[in-house]
Order: structure tokens, then sequence, then C-alpha cells
């Protein structure tokens, strides 16, 4: 029986094993090693680092980067001090074996790694999931998926067939704030559900977009593993302008505004109003970052629009904005309440941040901020009504990413698995399909094709560099 059989079978009672309780080992708190998961990192600084830090009651055997630099500067304040949340990761990362390339270290780590979380930059997700998961591994994958419509639905079709727990890095989805919108809507707060608005402030004031690249050029940093840091994207020279961070508003490497928080703020819609696939899409923007006739880097403000007709049910119309636009203030929202709210200085959320978003209804509006936090009623009367909502759906007391620990030894369901994450991602991807297609298009999910505009069709996605392949 290997190792992972054994911890399945010790959280099942289905599994007919007779475990001796943790209490009787080592006292209060205790946690035997049949219980702890052995996991690796690929991208283990900035989020990395946040997501990693959420599971140091397992064992962190095997951590992967191509900057360790920068990951120690992650886990350090501004005196250079390891952050007081941080010194339990700090000292799991300094004992685990260290990797640049995720390939090599699941090839020599792989008899002893259970699961793995991957944290990279967007084009490396599905390539990093692909392999881990092929090898047995189950995987918590950051938001937005993937890169591309077809690479999620590799990952989902690779889950299913490897059956292996799954999650993907939309921590709202666990959180309880959401859970409690969805049950209101579910009760008839709103009545039909007919529009959805939801936006961000993305990218202003955090990264670059609409830029072409930098015309200077940089020399590569010993410690910077570049050639990894492109995997699948196309060869370009070392700049800061990419790495750490700005990578997000690049075309190569990420999804822009949309593919970053789209799924923190239609999350919720998608799931309680079961919408599906869109059946059209799109969009318009500002210009796209040029490299002659070649484009770069994402729009820094766009608008996409979805419709789902949901099967013969009624009818929902989701409308995004990102880069400083905002819907039309809505007749039901009272005079004195802003549209954008911002978050206070001791507020749980990144305080530079604004986002939200809007659900109307025959009966009113439900507004909501980032990761579905701080939902409520408009006109205030239907709060009123509707606060004693039965519950529907678990509190799950724990973090999104120690739900899937959790849900690894059998002991909890994933809140956020593949099998929905897929379809919501495909949704965010397909609003970044019809921007660089410049035409609404018409999507058929079975086919994976767009019937209207089949030239849209490259944008679900990309060729691989060299020798990389999905």
């Amino acid at each position: 029986m290997d190792r992972r059989t054994f911890l399945k079978g010790s959280a099942l009672a289905a599994a007919g094993l007779s475990v001796v309780p943790r209490h009787t080992l080592g006292g209060p708190g205790y946690q035997a090693p049949s219980d702890t998961l052995n996991i690796a990192g690929i991208g283990v600084g900035g989020r990395g680092a946040s997501n990693m830090n959420a599971v140091t009651s397992e064992n962190i055997v095997a951590v992967c980067d191509i900057d360790f630099d920068h990951v120690d500067q992650t886990l350090r304040d501004d005196d250079g001090n390891v952050s007081d949340g941080f010194k339990t990761l700090h000292e799991a990362y300094e004992q685990a074996e260290r990797y640049a390339d995720y390939r090599v270290m699941l090839d020599e780590m792989g008899d002893e790694v259970d699961a793995v979380v991957i944290s990279s930059p967007d084009h490396l997700h599905a390539v990093a999931a692909k392999r881990a998961m092929e090898m047995g591994k189950h995987v918590y994958v950051e938001k937005p998926l993937t890169r591309t419509v077809r690479e999620a639905r590799v990952l989902m079709e690779t889950a299913d067939e490897a059956n292996v727990v799954t999650q993907m890095g939309n921590q709202g989805h666990t959180h309880p704030d959401g859970r409690r919108a969805i049950e209101w809507v579910w009760d008839g707060a709103l009545g039909s559900v007919h529009q959805i608005h939801a936006w961000t402030d993305r990218p202003a004031n955090w990264w670059p977009q609409g830029v072409s690249r930098p015309d200077d050029s940089m020399s590569l940093p010993d410690d910077i593993e570049w050639d990894l840091f492109l995997g699948p994207a196309p060869e370009v020279s070392y700049h800061e302008a990419y790495h750490p961070f700005s990578w997000r508003g690049w075309i190569d490497y990420g999804t822009g505004a949309l593919g970053d928080m789209g799924a923190h703020l239609i999350d919720h819609a998608v799931w309680a109003l079961d919408l599906g696939y869109p059946t059209e899409v799109w969009g318009s923007s500002n210009a796209f970052g040029m490299e002659g006739d070649e484009r770069v880097s994402w729009p820094t403000a766009e608008t996409v629009h979805y419709k789902f007709s949901r099967g013969g049910r009624d009818p929902v119309k989701l409308s995004w904005y990102d880069g400083g636009l905002l819907p039309p203030r809505p007749q039901a929202l009272p005079d004195d309440v802003p549209l954008v709210r911002e978050l206070g200085e001791n507020e749980d959320g990144p305080p530079p941040a604004w986002g939200g978003a809007i659900w109307v209804g025959e009966k009113g509006i439900l507004m909501h901020d980032t990761y579905g936090r701080n939902p409520r009623l408009y006109p205030k009367e239907l709060e009123e009504e509707y606060s004693d909502a039965p519950q529907q759906l678990p509190r799950l007391g724990t973090s999104h990413q120690m739900n899937w620990v959790e849900a690894c030894k059998g002991q909890a369901e994933a809140s956020c698995p593949f099998d929905y994450a897929t379809p919501l991602t495909e949704t965010l991807l397909l609003g970044v399909a019809s921007l660089q297609a410049g035409t609404p298009i018409r999507y058929d999910p079975r086919s994976m094709e767009i019937p209207n505009a089949p030239e849209a069709e490259q944008y679900l996605r990309r060729d691989y560099r060299g020798d990389w392949s999905l």
C-alpha cells in the first residue's frame, strides 16, 4: 500500500482501517504523520507564499521557483527581517528541497509528494498542473486556472482521468459572505435576476498595460532562471518589466484584469444562477500595447458583455468593467450610498483596491465587494425581510487552501474543483478572446468552436515554444 492510498484510507471510514486517534498519540493539537500531506510548491514567492503559508500544518517537502531571492524578499519586512506571519513558512522553506525546474522536482521527488500547490504566472499553470496530475498528485492552482480556454478543458479532463483532488484559488468561493449572498437569492430576495454588473480598478496602480516592450536591455541576474520563467511562451530577453509581478499585463504570460479578478467577482453569480456557458460574448477596449504589428500587452480598460440563455430559463446578461470603468448607477441604490466602496485601513482585503458586483433583480439589487465580501441588499427593507433566510450552503470553517488539504485526505469536499472552475475560467477567457478577435463570438462548448467567427478560434489556444507541450 503506497502512502497516498494509506492517507485516503485513514481518512475514510469506508476503507475499513482503524486509526488511533491523534489526541492519544501526542496530546491536544497533535497531528499524526499519517494525517499529514507531503506538499510541493511551484511558484512560492508573492501570491505563492500566501498559499503555502496557509498549509504549513502539512509537510512542505519541496519548493520550486525561478527566483529564490524574490521568494526571500516576499517573506521579509521593510527592515529585512522575516515577517512574523511568515516565520513558520520561512523555516519550512529552509528545510525543503529547492528546485528551479518543476519537471526535475517532480521527477526526483515524485514518490515523496502527495499534492502540489501551483502559484506560478498564468502561462505555466496548465503545463505544470497536467504533469503533476498525470503523476497522481492532487493540485491546487491559482486563478485563473489557465492562460487559454483549451488549457482549462485539458486540465478538467486530466483531473477526471487521474481521479485526483483539485482546487482553483478563488478563495471567495469558500468565504461565508458569498454563501450568505447566494442564500438570499435562492430564497427569493431579488426575484428573477436579469443583469449582473462586475468591475475592478485593476490594472490601474497595479501593473502596466497598453504598453510596448521595453526599449532598453537588462542583463540577466545570476539568480534568475529566465528560460524556465518563459516556459512555453515565446523567447524574449529578460527585463524587470516582466518579472516579478508585472507579467500579468503581458499577453504572453497573463490574462489582464479580467483573467486576474474575474474569478473573484463573477463567481458567485455563476454559482447561484447556474449560468453555465455564455451563448454570446462581445467586448470593447482601448488600444492594446503594440510592438510593430504584434499585440504584446492587454488594454488598460475594457468592457465585456456576456449573454446566458440558460436553456429556456430567464436569460441573464453579465457585464464586466475594468481599468476604472464603472456600471451605471442602479435606481434601487439610495442616493447616500456610494457605488464604489473604499476599503478601510483595518479591513480585510487589499486596501488600495476596489471592485464589486451588482445583481439586478425584479425586487431590488444585491451588491457585494471582491471575493463576495460584504453582501448587502437594496432597498434595505429587503435585507430586513430576508435576514432569516435559511442556510442552504455549509460554512466550511477553514481557509480555501486548507479545505483542499482536507479534501486530499478524504475529510471534506473541495470547494472549487476543476469541474466547476473550468467553465468559470472558460467564461472569463472567452471575454479575453472576444477582445482579441474584435468581434462578438458565439461559443459552442461541446465542440469548443466559434461557428460565427472561426478566425477567433486561434485565441482559444496557443502555440508552445520548443519542446514544451501540453
